[in-house]
């Protein structure tokens, strides 16, 4: 059987079920950053824009700028209405197409843990950061029950079926990455936790939209239907519906900033 990797080239089922936490955890995670307005920004690994949307509407940035590997993500990007007046460029965050100190702020969204070659995707960063610039990153955090989706995650592992996780997954956790900064000869360097939660209608609304993404769906696709089944009605028992049947989950986020040296 061929190795499941965790893939995003369906752009529109990644906006339907992990845009909306993106967006959640990145509004959140500027609040922290509190950046100022009309600044040159670089968000590394934009996806569908969800992030670089959120900045060009709250800090109306001088230049906004997103690049990602999959184009897919990138044609979303481009349409998406918030972020206009942003360019969306195919690159490798291990290889940013930037000339050095361009940017004033280079940001990483729910990404480190998916660059190969973590403490090198963070070199980039730093690199076309301008001296005194922000350089700062957040992340699911995976390993410590963090994610969107580990109610489903739960039951899989009971099930004796082992979650897909980013090639780097341990990269997101709250002592790796200000070992990444600080290595990186990062100033000033600060990270906290961020918790956010949704509210859905109902619990079929929860799992429609929780299961059609690169990290949860190819699991699920390997078992038979009614296993399937039987794993949605562990998972509906673990998210008690109030009285009108609404069902809310969390997410946890581990988010750090730090400077460049002036």
């Amino acid at each position: 059987m061929a190795e499941q990797v965790i893939r995003f080239e369906d752009a529109d089922a990644y906006e339907r079920g992990m845009s909306p936490w993106s967006r959640l955890a990145g509004a959140r995670f500027l609040d922290w950053l509190a950046p100022p307005p009309g600044s040159r920004w670089l968000d590394v690994g934009c996806g569908t824009g969800a992030f670089s949307a959120l900045v060009a509407e709250r800090y109306a940035p001088m230049e906004m700028q997103g690049i990602d590997p999959s184009e897919a993500q990138l044609r979303v990007a481009r349409a998406r209405l918030g972020a206009r007046g942003a360019a969306f460029v195919r690159g490798d965050a291990m290889a940013l197409p930037f000339e050095r100190a361009r940017f004033d702020a280079v940001v990483m969204a729910l990404v480190i843990f998916f660059v190969p070659d973590p403490a090198q995707g963070v070199a980039e960063m730093v690199r076309v950061a301008r001296p005194g610039g922000l350089v700062a990153a957040y992340a699911w955090d995976l390993l410590e029950g963090g994610f969107p989706f580990e109610p489903i995650w739960q039951e899989m592992r009971a099930a004796g079926i082992t979650p897909l996780l980013p090639p780097n997954a341990m990269s997101g956790g709250l002592r790796a990455l200000g070992g990444l900064w600080r290595g990186a000869g990062l100033e000033r360097v600060e990270t906290r936790q961020i918790v956010v939660e949704r509210t859905f209608a109902s619990f079929e609304e929860y799992w429609a939209t929780s299961t059609i993404t690169g990290g949860v769906r190819p699991p699920l696709d390997a078992m038979t239907v009614e296993d399937r089944e039987r794993l949605k009605t562990r998972v509906r028992a673990r998210l008690a519906a109030d009285a009108m049947g609404r069902v809310s989950a969390r997410a946890r986020a581990n988010t750090i900033k730090a400077f460049v040296p002036s």
